[in-house]
């Protein structure tokens, strides 16, 4: 099977972190890049090193002056561990950029999965991935010892003829339900297709079915004596009110 079949998200992030890379005034000399479709980001930068995403990442300490993980943070055991693998693997004042899915991503399904399976056997069994969102996966930044964190979200809607198109698209793109607590059994037809029904009746329109990604980017860097410092509390030289062209007013006691 071809490995980039259905993977128009990892292309969409691929183009994202090109755009960012572009907008940075400094030159990369040892790119790596953390991805399960290494293929997809082979030509980001001359000499870009392909590691695969497993829990111990194939990354020296101190190697890399710009570390990517691309579309795997998401799958993590352990994502704060992948990012201080990945911190650790910068040269000083090296940068990180990690962009995966999180926020609202497919939301639309969730819940029609989750409806139509408590409808039809009475239970309900996890099939898509809790999603972390914008601030808590910006909030790892810091706990992997990062400077400068920044965290943003680009939301997208795509179209599908049908639910099972779009579920055929995830298994393509390699975003099947893999959970330890996913049911380990084939999933009754009955379920699906109700779960169809839903999602065509609760969000369809003439032009199709939806599906929500969000694609959060996470920017950091190593810390380096180069870069802009926080000033200690209290040393402003210039009040608020000055620096807005405003007149203060006192509070009362």
């Amino acid at each position: 099977m071809d490995p980039t079949r259905g993977a128009f998200l990892h292309e969409l992030a691929r183009d994202e972190i090109d755009h960012r890379l572009s907008l940075v005034n400094k030159a990369f000399n040892a790119p790596a890049v953390v991805t399960p479709l290494p293929a997809l980001w082979r030509d980001l930068l001359p000499g870009v090193v392909c590691v695969g995403d497993d829990d111990v990442l194939e990354l020296a300490p101190k190697s890399h002056d710009l570390v990517v993980h691309a579309m795997a943070l998401h799958w993590a055991n352990d994502p704060v561990g992948q990012l201080i693998q990945c911190a650790r693997a910068l040269q000083p004042d090296g940068l990180l950029l990690a962009v995966c899915p999180g926020g609202q991503t497919l939301h639309e399904l969730r819940a029609a999965l989750a409806t139509a399976e408590a409808e039809v056997t009475g239970g309900m069994a996890p099939r898509v991935l809790p999603m972390g969102d914008v601030r808590d996966l910006g909030a790892l930044l810091q706990r992997a010892g990062l400077a400068l964190p920044v965290a943003d979200s680009s939301p997208l809607t795509v179209t599908y003829e049908t639910p099972w198109h779009l579920m055929r698209d995830l298994r393509g793109m390699g975003e099947a339900n893999a959970l330890n607590d996913r049911l380990r059994r084939p999933t009754r037809r009955g379920v699906l297709a109700r779960a169809a029904e839903l999602y065509a009746a609760t969000h369809g329109t003439d032009a199709g079915i939806p599906a929500t990604y969000d694609i959060i980017t996470l920017t950091g860097w190593a810390p380096d004596a180069s870069q802009p410092q926080p000033l200690r509390p209290g040393s402003a030289t210039t009040r608020l009110a000055q620096a807005l062209g405003t007149d203060e007013t006192k509070l009362k006691d």
